[in-house]
């Protein structure tokens, strides 16, 4: 069986990550590139995760957010949560850096951290699961990122090293 190489988000030290804005990953579909970032919220493992619902709430504020926003609507392609429930991703056209998202971040959790109107996107003919909101807790949760992002922004990813077993085969953790 060949070995199948590690993917990129798997590289990652998640011992070692912080809340920032990270470049997971930069594809090219013909002559274009399409950039995801690691929008990360919360310290892995050692902070608890986002609620589901509030989760749920940021990702239908977020992206309507991001899909409005005058300078960046026509270059987002998707913004949905982690399976972690740790951050989102965020897949835009081109290849942007993060610090170059960095200004769109602010002003989106700006938005989601004072929202106060009904969630977009929450009655059971527009969402799968309508009943899965939590707006306080959204905002509470966008307040702490926007917090982090402008007391300590970060843009670069710790790398995680491959650990070798006793026997010389390399050890993939997922």
């Amino acid at each position: 069986m060949a070995e199948e190489k590690l993917i990129p988000s798997f590289q990652v030290d998640h011992t070692k990550i912080v809340p920032g804005i990270y470049e997971s990953r930069v594809d090219q579909i013909g002559d274009q590139f399409c950039t995801t970032f690691d929008i990360r919220m919360k310290k892995p493992n050692l902070e608890p995760v986002i609620h589901p619902n509030a989760m749920h709430t940021i990702e239908h504020v977020v992206a309507t957010f991001l899909r409005n926003d005058e300078e960046w609507k026509d270059n987002i392609i998707y913004w949905g949560p982690m399976g972690c429930l740790t951050g989102s991703y965020l897949i835009v056209k081109g290849h942007p850096k993060a610090e170059e998202i960095y200004p769109l971040m602010v002003r989106a959790f700006e938005h989601m951290a004072n929202y106060d109107d009904v969630v977009p996107g929450t009655t059971p003919e527009t969402c799968g699961n309508y009943l899965l909101h939590d707006l306080a807790m959204a905002k509470y949760e966008g307040a702490l990122y926007l917090k982090a992002l402008k007391e300590a922004p970060c843009f670069e990813y710790p790398k995680a090293e491959r650990i070798l077993t006793e026997k010389g085969m390399t050890f993939f953790d997922s």
